[in-house]
């Protein structure tokens, strides 16, 4: 079993905000823009270095999707940010018609996705928007499970030519995988091999899946943990290669099981390679106040209900 170290706790939004200032220095041609949360969005970097290449649209979430749409029409790179509630559900005509349907070049930034936003509540939590964002076609989406990995992520989408949604949370969470690793879109990654059965995690529940990993180790079960970071186009390949070793699955994610990476997952499985599989994720649910901690456990989210439900599956074989 592989072990990952926590090098400490930091923001997947300060990742973007890295990886975004960095991209900037890189390639002139990219532009970004926000809808009145460029500081929440770790966005002030870019703004500061490069004035005229950054626009803040105010509380107009719309209007930020068309000129982003716009500005990518005329050979710009755009990256246009807010909170993944408002710049998903509030805005999903403008992203299915000027950014999918006209296959451009933005980059949606979507910030304190999930539950995790915690005391903001149910308004500004948003459990359903990878299903909104992967059901489009041309659309990309991306949900990465820490600081570096969404750093890397970030670097890697402003060089994909097409639209793309990009996932991340406000909360610090564990930052695990290596500095500088290479982002490859569409490639899952194996972070634990194991025989018995298989973890399958997005976002912040991958760590929450390696923990639950070396608790299942503990009771001689041998566990695989693959961090799924591109939810779409999906990487069959490892899914299948993986369960049929295992022969058992567990998902898990901090969205809704409607619409989610594990309804993409069992599709893939039943369609190829049917196998026992349970759904750690938030079943019909809005989301409420509370501190993240809290609603996690509150919405059984972490380590402990894999653990679980990684034993139910096995059970099923």
């Amino acid at each position: 079993m592989t072990t990952y170290t926590n090098s400490g706790n930091k923001d997947t939004r300060s990742g973007f905000g890295a990886g975004l200032y960095e991209a900037g220095q890189k390639n002139g041609n990219i532009m970004a823009l926000c809808a009145d949360l460029t500081g929440s969005l770790k966005m002030d970097a870019f703004a500061k270095a490069f004035p005229d290449r950054f626009f803040e649209a105010g509380i107009a979430e719309a209007n930020m999707i068309g000129t982003a749409a716009g500005l990518a029409l005329s050979g710009k790179c755009v990256f246009a940010g807010s909170f993944a509630a408002f710049v998903t559900g509030r805005v999903y005509d403008q992203i299915r018609q000027a950014v999918a349907y006209s296959n451009t070049n933005v980059k949606i930034c979507a910030s304190h996705a999930g539950i995790t936003l915690g005391e903001d509540g149910a308004t500004h939590q948003i459990l359903e928007d990878i299903g909104l964002m992967k059901m489009l076609p041309n659309m990309v989406v991306i949900n990465p499970c820490d600081y570096n990995q969404t750093k890397a992520a970030t670097l890697a989408v402003a060089e994909y030519e097409g639209p793309v949604y990009l996932r991340f949370g406000r909360p610090s969470v564990p930052n695990f995988t290596p500095e500088g690793i290479r982002f490859e879109i569409g490639k899952a990654l194996t972070l634990s091999e194991g025989s018995d059965v298989t973890l399958f995690a997005t976002g912040h529940l991958v760590w929450e899946a390696l923990e639950a990993c070396k608790a299942l180790a503990q009771e001689g079960i041998s566990a695989e943990v693959i961090d799924i970071h591109t939810i779409k186009p999906l990487d069959k390949e490892s899914i299948l290669t993986s369960v049929a070793k295992t022969g058992a699955a567990v998902c898990a994610e901090e969205h809704l099981i409607a619409g989610g990476l594990g309804e993409s997952i069992a599709q893939t499985l039943v369609t190829n390679h049917p196998v026992p599989m349970e759904f750690v994720a938030v079943d019909d649910r809005f989301g409420q106040s509370g501190t993240p901690a809290e609603l996690m456990k509150n919405y059984g989210l972490d380590a402990v209900y894999i653990v679980e439900a990684a034993k139910k599956a096995i059970s099923r074989k």
